[in-house]
């Protein structure tokens, strides 16, 4: 059965996205980049909330871009090659190798894993995988810790946890890697009935 696996940078304090929201307070460096490419090369399928979607829709039209690097293009190829599962209760279409999801995120994420492949099922976007985690359909956390502390936004897990499987240190002052085991279930649940709306 294909793992559910979840990767996302996080800030030293442990947070997600900046107080606007946004993904831009920690733009990857080139070795992050290559991280991030060779996960989403082991995907089968990515699993997207509406607002990851909307962001990483660059992606589909980027590698087009004759001034990209060899990386970003790698990846843009790569993204747009992988098949995507968008959750949302507002959008009535999706672009590129997406589609919308058919039924709630316990009964996607079975039929997928029902499916052969030998890749796995990503889950992005913090509201969409705070809901796996609470369901206990995560199997692996992937979180990348960059520099940078502060008032942020989002939390990628409560203030208890603390990293407890293996660590990988690449430059001290670039990032650390670690595979977290999932937290107990319910311990990340939203605070609405539709997170990812």
């Amino acid at each position: 059965m294909r793992s559910v696996t979840c990767s996302m940078s996080v800030s030293l304090d442990g947070y997600i996205v900046g107080p606007d929201g946004g993904f831009d307070w920690a733009p990857p460096d080139e070795e992050v980049f290559r991280f991030a490419t060779d996960e989403v090369r082991e995907a089968d399928v990515h699993l997207l909330g509406r607002r990851l979607y909307e962001s990483m829709l660059y992606w589909e039209t980027a590698g087009q871009d004759p001034a990209l690097g060899f990386s970003t293009g790698e990846f843009a190829a790569i993204w747009r090659a992988l098949p995507k599962v968008v959750f949302s209760t507002t959008l009535s279409a999706v672009q590129g190798h997406a589609r919308l999801a058919s039924g709630g995120l316990v009964e996607e994420i079975e039929r997928l894993q029902a499916e052969p492949g030998d890749g796995n099922i990503a889950i992005g976007g913090a509201n969409l995988a705070a809901e796996a985690a609470d369901s206990g359909l995560i199997d692996e956390y992937r979180v990348r810790v960059l520099p940078g502390t502060g008032r942020r936004r989002r939390s990628i897990l409560p203030s208890a946890r603390a990293p407890d499987a293996s660590r990988t240190r690449r430059d001290p002052h670039l990032w650390l890697g670690s595979r977290l085991s999932p937290p107990p279930c319910g311990a990340l649940a939203g605070s609405s009935a539709v997170p990812w709306a």
